[in-house]
């Protein structure tokens, strides 16, 4: 496994931001960009002059911005479609005026400030929740046989503002103006606060989720859900770093030494893991060194027969200096230095360009808990003296030396948790219910989130298990599956092979989207809830069990891992921004960069 390239791979919250842009967008969208344009200049030249929306003043702006939001507000679907893509237009940075992605990307945060401040995205959120309210169009895609991109229009719309929104202000710049920064963090809390239907937005989302898994609106665009799911989440929880930031907080505030080493960092810093070797691979690797181990399987008639062969020295040394380096550390070996000399002989030095080197011990500090450490006590006293004390840590009379070296080093390395005194308290609630009183909850957005999710938490866990077990590379069609392609797929089907490599790409991509997006929401929601109390943390985690969750993770891993990771299914001329400033060459297989790849089927 040490032959495997190492990948290149950044732990971090999300990719780059123009990365996150692109894959808002699926392939078959391509033709609805110049779409908004149109309807903006329509728009734009119906009541300003024949200036250029970057030539205007800040005043001109917000006047045009907010008649605008006026428009959307009328009872004719297609005039209010129309007004959406012009807005939708302008959170994609009037990218007809640029001529550059950078430049697409500066008017991209500043129109949408500026539709942020004139109160946009609370009249989207009306907008989609009518939408979602829609029982017309739900019943009329339940009747349809194939569901396409055009069936999904109006919520794509909405969702792409919406998230481009949320993806283009959490970003934080630090040449933003101070206004810009109270507005950031204005929306931020809004958003993780039960302002929208007396709900966080990320419930409403959820809700969207289990309709579309439940069958009754199966033309969801699931994919821009999840994403905006996955970045409001984000966004008002925090990432990472927040997490960090979050847990140093609160060690402070319960009175508990701070944290050995920040993990995220470390595993930052740590070699991405090889994948795992197939099943023919693990056999020939037995088999390899059962050819070299043949003189220690034979037949001995007794057991003085097989003493007389060194137990310990095997024909392959390189992996007994592996086994030696992991013991060097340990206090045993330490203790009796004499005896390990004898019964181990030293390993014969091998060329260092024949192995690879591997760190001693492990890249992070070790934790014990109070409870390791009583365990450990309990089993030395009744092993050499044959009686216990219960819980005392302290008392280690009668105990030979190695043991309180053991006892020693286990202390030096206890670590009290905060899920341990969040259990303890909780115990003690129960213990007294009158008397200990209220117990006080801190009513972050964490705790708003719950909250919101906690009456319908698992089917909204059985739901996104469901996408996730639709979008398995390792999945076969099935009649009952849910279709979560309603949003790639166009209307008419493709009639060349180069059409079809194109709308293949665009399928797998699709799907690969999905996947990060539930994933990352279900690391967040089980990191945040973790912190927040572990009792969420658990029932959150018990109902994923539930659902089956780890076998479905299994399936991922069931295949040969490298090349999933490693698939390239995109075309970088067909991704936003780029698409949209740099002229596209004659799209061929060549320029598509898709010649090796099979003619795609669907299903």
């Amino acid at each position: 496994m040490s032959e495997s390239p190492d990948l290149e791979f950044e732990y971090a919250d999300t990719d780059k931001w123009a990365a996150e842009l692109s894959e808002l967008y699926s392939y078959t969208e391509g033709p609805e960009f110049a779409l908004n344009r149109k309807c903006f200049d329509e728009e734009f030249r119906t009541h300003v002059s024949d200036k250029k929306w970057t030539e205007l003043d800040a005043e001109q702006h917000r006047a045009h911005a907010m008649r605008l939001l006026d428009s959307l507000e009328v009872i004719a679907r297609e005039k209010r479609l129309k007004v959406a893509r012009a807005i939708l237009y302008m959170a994609q940075g009037t990218f007809a005026e640029c001529s550059s992605e950078a430049e697409v990307q500066h008017w991209m945060r500043y129109n949408i400030f500026l539709l942020l401040d004139v109160g946009t995205f609370s009249a989207l959120v009306e907008l989609l929740n009518m939408e979602i309210d829609n029982s017309a169009a739900c019943s009329s895609a339940v009747r349809k046989p194939a569901i396409s991109l055009a069936d999904s229009t109006d919520l794509r719309v909405l969702l792409n503002i919406m998230y481009l929104m949320v993806e283009t202000i959490q970003q934080d710049d630090p040449a933003d103006r101070p206004e810009w920064r109270a507005i950031r963090e204005t929306f931020k809390t809004e958003l993780g606060s039960p302002l929208y239907n007396n709900e966080p937005i990320s419930v409403m989302l959820f809700g969207m989720v289990t309709k579309f898994c439940s069958g009754h609106a199966p033309h969801f665009p699931m994919k821009k859900v999840l994403l905006l799911l996955w970045k409001s989440i984000l966004f008002t929880l925090g990432g990472f770093e927040q997490l960090q930031s979050i847990k140093v907080r609160k060690r402070e505030e319960l009175g508990l030494p701070p944290l050995p080493e920040d993990s995220i960092r470390v595993i930052r810093s740590m070699r991405a893991a090889s994948p795992p070797a197939s099943a023919s691979d693990l056999i020939e690797q037995q088999q390899k060194r059962a050819r070299r181990e043949h003189k220690a399987l034979i037949k001995q008639d007794n057991l003085d027969a097989f003493n007389e062969k060194d137990p310990y020295k095997a024909d392959d040394t390189r992996e007994d200096e592996d086994d030696n380096d992991d013991n060097d550390n340990s206090i045993e070996a330490e203790s009796f230095p004499l005896e390990r000399d004898e019964v181990m002989p030293p390993p014969i030095p091998h060329p260092p360009s024949e192995r690879v080197s591997f760190p001693k011990g492990l890249p992070w500090a070790p934790k014990v808990r109070e409870k390791d450490i009583e365990n450990f006590l309990e089993s030395s006293r009744s092993k050499f003296i044959g009686y216990t004390l219960g819980n005392d840590t302290d008392t280690v009379v009668g105990l030979p030396r190695p043991i309180h070296e053991s006892i020693k080093t286990l202390k030096q390395h206890k670590y009290v948790s905060i899920a341990e005194i969040q259990i303890s308290k909780e115990e003690e609630f129960q213990k007294t219910p009158l008397s200990g009183g209220e117990e006080e909850v801190e009513m972050c957005a964490t705790e708003l989130l719950y909250q919101g999710i906690l009456p319908s938490l698992p089917q909204y866990m059985i739901a996104l298990l469901k996408i996730l077990l639709a979008a398995a590379p390792t999945s076969k069609a099935k009649t009952d599956s849910i279709n979560i392609l309603a949003d790639v797929l166009p209307e008419e089907m493709p009639t060349t092979v180069l059409q079809s490599m194109k709308l293949g790409v665009d399928v797998n991509r699709h799907k690969e989207i999905i996947v990060k997006a539930i994933s990352a929401i279900l690391l967040l929601l089980l990191k945040h809830f973790k912190l927040n109390h572990i009792y969420q943390f658990e029932y959150m985690a018990q109902h994923l069990v539930f659902a089956n969750c780890i076998p479905l993770i299994l399936k991922f891993f069931n295949q040969n891992i490298m090349s999933y990771i490693t698939a390239k299914n995109s075309i970088s001329v067909l991704d936003f921004p780029y698409c949209v400033v740099h002229e596209l060459p004659e799209l061929t297989a060549e320029t598509l960069g898709l010649r090796l790849l099979k003619q795609p089927e669907f299903s």
